[in-house]
């Protein structure tokens, strides 16, 4: 699970991947949509890695 936190990392390290200005979503060019795209996935990934790794309260009783 802890190599899901990798994903945000390798998507954003190498801008020559995304660093377009088409396709544009909402008059926002690739370049920044793209990059803010990943504020929800990164979240979304620490949570599932948290939830991993957290015992339910079921469990601790």
């Amino acid at each position: 699970m802890w190599m899901l936190l990798l994903l945000p990392f390798v998507g954003l390290l190498w801008v020559p991947f995304y660093n377009f200005v088409e396709p544009s979503l909402l008059g926002f060019p690739f370049f920044y949509w793209y990059q803010f795209a990943w504020v929800p996935i990164t979240s979304l990934l620490i949570w599932l890695v948290y939830r991993s790794r957290t015992p339910d309260s079921d469990e601790t009783r």
